[in-house]
């Protein structure tokens, strides 16, 4: 009876021990071992991952001499948030400028957290959407200006090294992998010119062809209208899934996706259709009957098509007070 006591007591003992030191791994933290093991875990991972727990542990503990830059995100194949992934990606190349520069030091670390299994930290910071990027100061709780606007200045890299910097001083070079992707297309699209000039080296009246020339730069001022430049820049994605929905145009005037770059072409382009239309039915001679259909079908293509970009740029910036057929 004794001994079962005794054992009874030793293993109680045991597990208080083995309590208590767990917990003063977690919660007895001194400042140095918390640098420390950021710091750890920076080395293996330039953007470590965060967790309910080392939330608790690494950013509410006080007190803190480090900055933190979370990434809350969404990233799971069931969330299908392709802008979740690409911001991802974006902001490791920010930490890994960061990791493997000149600059660095322990008084910056870079972590995400993910919704799936961190709910109620994203429930306690009162975040509804993602991606979002917050910067947590050494002291005291995150302000306004450390929450970058995504809306306004998006999430490429070199927008989030800017706002980094705006916000602790630490100035990061953005060095991006080398792509050879579009070098390689350069190259080849390079050859089949050249090859196909010499096929054609005796004949190359085409290039004297007012209407080739015509139709080249009006697809080149269609392209520059509708803002593929913006998307070659910003990477938007193609279009956005909602709960509600698929989102075919972006809701601020701040943002659009690449469909929606699509869309302003082709109702761009019916829009010059029209115009041509009724042109050639106002100034070519012809049976009246074919040139009165002509101006008719003209005149629908722009106003219809200059009603719908109308509608869009309404849409898009809000508060604009005229319309026109829809």
């Amino acid at each position: 009876m004794k001994s079962s006591i005794a054992l009874l007591c030793a293993l109680y003992c045991l597990y208080f021990l083995t309590c208590c030191d767990g917990q003063s791994r977690t919660k007895g933290l001194s400042l140095s071992d918390r640098v420390e093991q950021l710091s750890e875990m920076s080395f293996k991972r330039s953007v470590i991952k965060f967790n309910p727990q080392k939330f608790k542990d690494f950013v509410k503990a006080t007190p803190r001499n480090y900055s933190v830059v979370i990434m809350f995100t969404a990233i799971a194949p069931a969330r299908q948030c392709t802008i979740c992934r690409q911001a991802s990606e974006e902001f490791t190349i920010v930490a890994n400028s960061h990791r493997y520069s000149a600059v660095y030091n322990k008084d910056l670390f870079f972590a995400v957290l993910d919704f799936d299994g961190s709910a109620e930290v994203f429930q306690w910071m009162k975040i509804n959407t993602a991606p979002m990027f917050i910067h947590f100061p050494p002291k005291g709780k995150p302000k306004n200006k450390d929450t970058l606007d995504v809306q306004r200045v998006g999430f490429a890299a070199e927008s989030i090294a800017k706002w980094i910097h705006e916000q602790t001083d630490v100035q990061i070079r953005v060095f991006r992998p080398p792509n050879y992707s579009n070098s390689v297309a350069f190259l080849l699209v390079l050859c089949l010119l050249g090859g196909f000039l010499y096929l054609r080296r005796n004949n190359l009246d085409m290039f004297y062809n007012k209407t080739l020339w015509g139709v080249a730069s009006v697809f080149f001022c269609f392209a520059m209208v509708s803002g593929q430049m913006w998307n070659h820049i910003r990477s938007p994605p193609f279009v956005h899934k909602t709960h509600q929905g698929v989102m075919y145009i972006h809701g601020s005037s701040q943002g659009q996706f690449v469909l929606e770059t699509y869309i302003v072409i082709i109702l761009n382009a019916a829009i010059v259709v029209g115009m041509i239309m009724m042109i050639d039915a106002a100034s070519k001679k012809g049976e009246v009957r074919v040139r009165r259909i002509m101006a008719i079908l003209g005149l629908v293509f722009v106003a219809i098509d200059f009603s719908v970009i109308l509608s869009i740029f309404r849409s898009k910036a809000h508060g604009y007070p005229y319309s026109f057929l829809i």
